[in-house]
C-alpha cells in the first residue's frame, strides 16, 4: 500500500458525495444514489486500506463493513442499519442496470444516513 494510493481514493469518497448533492440538486436522483454508494464504497475500502494495507476487491458494502469490523469493532455499528446499507449497496447495481427510478424523497434519506450516521461513524475509525 501507498500512502498516495490510500489519498486517491479518500480524494474520490469525497467527490463522490459532493457530486451526489449536486445531482440531488439537479434532479437526477438515479446518478445521485449510484454516487452515494460510490462514496460509501471507496471510503471503506479506503479505511482497509490505510488499516490492514489491502482491501478485497469487491462491491458489496455489507462484506467491506464486515472485513473492517474484524480490525476494528466500531464498524460493527454500521451493521445496525443493514437495511439502509443493503439500499445503498443495491443502487450500484438498481441505478445503474436496471430500469428503474430512485424517487427524490428516497434518496434524501439515504444522503441524511450518509451525512448523520454512516460519515461520522467512519470517520472515527
Amino acid at each position: 500500500m501507498s500512502l498516495e494510493e490510500a489519498e486517491v481514493l479518500r480524494e474520490r469518497a469525497e467527490a463522490f458525495l459532493r457530486n451526489a448533492k449536486n445531482l440531488m440538486r439537479e434532479g437526477e436522483y438515479d446518478l445521485a444514489a449510484f454516487n452515494m454508494e460510490q462514496y460509501c464504497q471507496l471510503i471503506l475500502k479506503y479505511k482497509l486500506l490505510i488499516k490492514t494495507g489491502t482491501y478485497p476487491r469487491t462491491y458489496s458494502l455489507i462484506r467491506l463493513i464486515r472485513e473492517l469490523a474484524k480490525v476494528t469493532k466500531d464498524a460493527e455499528r454500521l451493521i445496525d442499519d443493514i437495511i439502509m446499507i443493503t439500499k445503498i449497496e443495491d443502487s450500484y447495481i438498481g441505478s445503474r442496470y436496471l430500469p428503474r427510478r430512485y424517487e427524490r424523497a428516497e434518496v434524501e434519506v439515504m444522503l441524511k444516513y450518509i451525512e448523520e450516521k454512516f460519515k461520522p461513524i467512519v470517520d472515527e475509525l
